[in-house]
């Protein structure tokens, strides 16, 4: 599978940002509480369309079981993340979390970066796009094991979960679920990124009742949900990769797997042990 529109770029012009998995990052961050908006919910807004059905090629079934270890769902209140701690910011870090993943070359892009350089990375990936992620579970399983790379739930089929009924926003975690764990081996639980940023206190308590208690938001985007050019990813990245940022992007189109040499002072990496 090929990308459409894909635009080539210096990779030694953006090379050099390393970023880490959240779910040991944002222990003790700040959580906004449900419902309370900020600019950061509406920043870039993750923003391409998404698909009615999932493509029959996603319904091959995974290579890798799930083992009898994955611990059962704990549900609890619900809390919506937003940034790191103060501790992050200190420390000069960022968090870099990837979405969807209908670009095979740009999810290959993102496994490759990760294995050939350490990055700490949070995949936030669609079952339906299963063609493309269950092939790269030999690579990132070794990494997910080590705590270096995180997998969240971004629903199966990236709908606007505030339009569905109940029903249909529990099936969407849930499907995605069970894809993540026959695809990785693991449970993507209590991370969960909602479409399009879109979530109400509905919705959260629906994701809480499954175990999905963390609501991963962000508070500095790429805006490469859809086609950028290179110099307009760049003046992105510059303006929100800072200490302590959550920053979103995607494997969705070339150049995004990608990052600017001038925030080289950024380290890594915040550690993931709480990760299940």
């Amino acid at each position: 599978m090929t990308c459409p529109n894909c635009l080539h770029i210096d990779r030694r012009a953006l090379l050099g940002l390393l970023g880490l998995g959240v779910a040991g990052v944002l222990a003790g961050c700040d959580a906004h509480p449900r419902g309370a908006a900020t600019a950061a919910d509406r920043l870039h807004a993750d923003s391409h369309p998404a698909p009615t059905t999932a493509p029959a090629a996603t319904q091959v079934r995974p290579s890798v079981a799930a083992p009898a270890t994955i611990p059962p769902p704990a549900p609890g209140p619900s809390q919506v993340f937003w940034q790191g701690p103060p501790a992050a910011v200190t420390a000069r870090q960022v968090a870099i979390t990837i979405d969807d993943g209908f670009c095979a070359e740009c999810a290959d892009a993102y496994a490759a970066l990760a294995q050939a350089t350490g990055i700490h990375l949070t995949f936030n990936p669609n079952g339906c796009y299963g063609s493309i992620w269950t092939p790269l579970a030999k690579t990132l399983k070794p990494l997910i094991e080590a705590g270096q790379v995180q997998i969240g739930n971004h629903t199966f089929n990236h709908w606007w979960l505030t339009e569905l009924s109940d029903s249909q926003v529990t099936g969407q975690l849930e499907q995605n679920e069970e894809w993540i764990q026959q695809t990785y081996g693991i449970t993507a639980r209590p991370w969960w990124r909602p479409p399009f940023g879109s979530h109400d206190e509905r919705t959260d308590e629906l994701a809480a009742s499954l175990g999905y208690t963390n609501v991963l938001m962000w508070n500095g985007s790429y805006g490469d949900s859809s086609l950028l050019r290179p110099r307009e990813l760049l003046a992105l990245a510059r303006e929100y990769l800072h200490p302590g940022v959550v920053m979103l992007g995607h494997a969705n189109y070339p150049p995004s797997p990608s990052f600017p040499a001038d925030r080289r002072d950024l380290r890594v990496p915040w550690p993931a042990s709480s990760h299940p």
